[in-house]
């Protein structure tokens, strides 16, 4: 599990998959996305702007993002 440290309030989902090396690009972040292949909480999530916060956990291909505040 990859965990990302939050520097302010929240960070966007897409930035998180690229902070974590799990997407190469904003590009292809956008795409994985748009797709339905991440998971926020247990949910499909189709917004590549959703704020993450503290305790948000971020599924992808197998791997896992914990947001730490």
């Amino acid at each position: 599990m990859e965990i990302i440290k939050l520097k302010s309030d929240y960070i966007k989902l897409g930035q998180a998959l690229k902070a974590a090396g799990l997407c190469e690009s904003g590009v292809e972040a956008k795409h994985a996305i748009a797709k339905g292949l991440v998971q926020v909480n247990g949910a499909v999530e189709f917004q590549r702007g959703k704020k993450l916060r503290g305790n948000d956990v971020v599924a992808y291909q197998g791997e896992t993002i914990r947001i730490e505040g």
